[in-house]
């Protein structure tokens, strides 16, 4: 299974390019060895529309464009769920051998998803209730994914 994260607006050098990095390539490789064949990143411009939903919905258009057909659309929400990250790891396994093709996963920019990416999507997670910069929440997913990976191969790096 192909996995992506598309997310609005780029990610500087820094400490939080730095962090996603790494946990970009942990995943990468620990992740092959399960059956995830590749990790992607897409980077989507912000709008500079003048209103939050012509913004949503441009940056709805850009990010639609990265989404293959069948996939199975995750979007990072602070109304979604709060999934610990032993279930996050059972979707993600279970999308894995349910033979999905690709699993993306979307960070919305300043104003959020819009309202029908949100409705597209299969699940809905939020890392807590507060509002994230998507810097940080990038950082996180990654994490959540190498986490989500070690899960799977009974790694020790998650001790719940």
């Amino acid at each position: 299974m192909r996995v992506a994260v598309i997310a609005v607006g780029r990610l500087k050098q820094g400490p939080e390019r730095e962090l996603a990095d790494r946990y970009f390539e942990r995943f990468d490789e620990a992740g092959r060895k399960l059956g995830f064949r590749e990790l992607s990143i897409h980077e989507i411009p912000e709008s500079r529309a003048r209103d939050a939903a012509t913004r949503m919905a441009e940056e709805a258009a850009a990010i639609g464009a990265y989404i293959p057909d069948k996939s199975i659309l995750v979007a990072l929400d602070e109304r979604g769920q709060n999934l610990d990250s032993t279930v996050f790891a059972r979707h993600l396994g279970r999308w894995r051998d349910e033979g999905a093709g690709h699993t993306i996963f979307v960070i919305g920019g300043a104003d959020g998803l819009s309202p029908e990416l949100r409705r597209k999507a299969k699940l809905a997670i939020a890392f807590g209730s507060a509002t994230w910069p998507h810097q940080m929440v990038r950082v996180m997913l990654l994490e959540q994914l190498y986490r989500a990976a070690t899960i799977l191969a009974g790694h020790p790096y998650h001790r719940a």
